[in-house]
């Protein structure tokens, strides 16, 4: 069964930093792109990053670029999202996303960035 957790989530004070784990089963992790996307209250999912599968190219929501670094280590089945400097608008709930033969959710962690 394919599945993807997500941990690392939690309250943090603006400035701060988090780093967030998925961790993928079930599939051949090394052979996929893998995503972040968020969901703040009220408002529509966005993807946040994106890193192919052997890592080689990453892209970013333009509000993120050189505050979050996406990473991922093939032999942990584990794709990494490090976020520095986090502001309040950061805050939403951050799910791990990938197309494995069909689209594959995690359940989401929640990040909250207030003081």
């Amino acid at each position: 069964q394919v599945q993807l957790v997500e941990s690392g989530g939690g309250l943090v004070q603006p400035g701060g930093s988090l780093r967030l784990s998925c961790a993928g089963s079930g599939f051949t992790f090394s052979r996929y792109s893998m995503n972040w996307y968020r969901q703040a209250p009220g408002k529509e999912r966005e993807l946040v990053a994106f890193i192919t599968s052997a890592g080689g190219t990453t892209n970013y929501l333009d509000s993120v670029k050189g505050r979050f670094t996406i990473s991922r280590d093939n032999t942990k089945n584990t794709v990494y999202l490090q976020m520095n400097s986090l502001k309040p608008e950061d805050t939403a709930v951050y799910y791990c996303y990938a197309v494995v033969g069909y689209p594959t959710w995690g359940q989401g962690t929640q990040v909250t960035v207030s003081s």
